[in-house]
């Protein structure tokens, strides 16, 4: 759940106030190689928030599923693990083709 908070956090303090004076000046005011870095961020934030919610969503699955094994499943390496790769699957979809 922290690692939700922190991707739509991002996204709150990272790509909305740019998209903002994007949509109040009708086009980009900011410097322009500011423009890919921007689009990175907010494909890699968006991207990182939906990854968090499939695997909360696979979390509690395997729970409700069978929970007299969850916790031989689920360990605190395995969860670290899973961040770690929602997170870096959202980097490199977002930073590699832009």
């Amino acid at each position: 759940l922290v690692s939700l908070f922190m991707s739509d956090l991002m996204v709150g303090l990272v790509v909305m106030p740019p998209a903002m004076l994007n949509q109040l000046y009708g086009r980009w005011v900011l410097r322009g190689d500011f423009c890919s870095l921007w689009a990175s961020f907010d494909v890699m934030c968006c991207s990182a928030s939906i990854l968090n919610l499939c695997i909360i969503s696979l979390d509690r699955y395997l729970l409700i599923i069978s929970p007299l094994k969850y916790k031989l499943r689920m360990t605190s390496c395995r969860a670290l693990w899973l961040i770690l790769a929602t997170w870096t699957v959202a980097a490199l979809a977002s930073f590699l083709p832009i």
